[in-house]
């Protein structure tokens, strides 16, 4: 994930060919600070969000309306600007750190909070039109598996964006897509809210826009990024966490197979788009070993990836409570360790997170990812955003998972 700051050499001029579509839109973007979860407003009563779409399998994708869909840096303690088309993700990798963000999105929308501005400490900032429930259900659902089965779409994401986005603001950092979603799920075939956010975009000049994905659904907008490449600074994030496919479908549920995702990187490189791999999250004692971090950069050298980069895992709360139990059942050997360590701490420890980066650089060293100034600011972006939040304590329990 490329997290760095970058330039805003001009302030762009408005317009873009966003379409406009239906009427509202929901909102959450990733942040620093732990939301309220109660409201000094009253409650009042108000119909349910309406559902959208239902898969067979049950997701059900529900309107969300928003007045806001920019999350700055003040309010992410990142140093990059964020947007996400959605909140939830029906990929449903049982590791993933935004089970908490759609968490707190839920929360909000039934404590009577809505339309005020808030932030969770995983980095989305919440500024919806109205407060009503989600759909009733006949048993309400964890928010582990809520998070992707019950996806909440901005619809008006790209009209809102039009309207707020001021390319001066930036003050030379990126914008990033796909912070706390998949911005190319499933649901962007129905949707196509990805799209119409790069649309607006087109309109601008001198921006520095990156995209984070795990779906070789982008290689659908190839014409339109190669279109913004021309008046922007334009980089793709593909996410790929193993190149071994049976490991991949143990962590994660209904991802795309790691062949799709790196014939995606190539078709992008191919048509002359900055795309990378973005090795996340490295997991101790599953993904991180000397011979399957080899296999990515050489996959990734072959697809003509123009840099290679990582981070190790950070679990939160409603992220644990998905991850830890398929620890226990696939690798149980590893069970006890993590759920002592990720019990006082979202990330893995310094002294890990450390060894893992030397590891990586030697990597990078022996396959030609490194030297490049670009890169360099991506990883140490990856590197910063990786150990923000609490410090994780010491521990060499945890370095010896490396």
């Amino acid at each position: 994930m490329r997290l760095g700051a970058v330039r805003v050499t001009t302030a762009g001029q408005r317009g873009g060919g966003a379409g406009t579509r239906s009427r509202v839109n929901g909102q959450m973007e990733l942040g620093g600070d732990l939301v309220s979860r109660s409201s000094s407003l009253p409650r009042s009563p108000a119909a349910p969000l309406p559902v959208l779409d239902q898969r067979a399998r049950g997701t059900q994708f529900i309107e969300l309306s928003v007045r806001s869909v920019l999350n700055t840096p003040a309010s992410t303690h990142m140093g990059f600007w964020s947007i996400n088309p959605y909140v939830g993700c029906e990929f449903g990798c049982t590791y993933c750190y935004a089970r908490d963000t759609h968490r707190w999105v839920v929360e909000r929308q039934g404590s009577g909070a809505a339309g005020q501005r808030g932030s969770s400490s995983q980095g989305e900032s919440t500024a919806t039109k109205q407060t009503a429930p989600l759909p009733s259900r006949p048993a309400a659902l964890p928010p582990w598996e809520a998070f992707e089965k019950e996806i909440l779409v901005k619809s008006d994401v790209a009209e809102v964006l039009a309207r707020t986005l001021i390319p001066a603001r930036l003050a030379g950092q990126s914008l990033v897509i796909g912070t706390a979603t998949d911005p190319y799920q499933p649901a962007e075939r129905r949707f196509r809210l990805t799209r119409r956010i790069l649309e607006v975009l087109r309109g601008y000049h001198g921006l520095t826009i990156e995209i984070i994905t795990k779906s070789p659904l982008v290689t659908r907008d190839i014409d339109l990024l190669q279109a913004l490449s021309q008046r922007n600074e334009v980089s793709i994030n593909i996410s790929l966490a193993t190149a071994d496919p049976r490991l991949a479908r143990r962590l994660e549920l209904r991802s795309p197979v790691p062949a799709a995702r790196l014939r995606a990187l190539r078709r992008l490189t191919a048509g002359g788009i900055d795309a990378g791999l973005i090795i996340a999250p490295i997991i101790p004692g599953i993904t991180d070993d000397w011979t399957g971090l080899a296999r990515l950069m050489e996959a990734a050298k072959e697809a003509g990836a123009r840099y290679v980069i990582g981070s190790a895992l950070r679990l939160g709360p409603a992220a644990r409570r998905r991850f830890l139990p398929v620890l226990e059942r696939e690798f149980p050997e590893l069970y006890e360790r993590y759920r002592r360590h990720y019990a006082t701490s979202d990330l893995a420890s310094r002294s890990y997170q450390d060894a893992l980066a030397r590891r990586l650089n030697a990597l990078r060293q022996a396959f030609g990812f490194a030297g490049d100034e670009a890169s360099s600011r991506r990883k140490r972006r990856m590197e910063e955003s990786a150990r923000s939040g609490h410090a994780a304590p010491q521990s060499d329990e945890q370095a010896v998972l490396i």
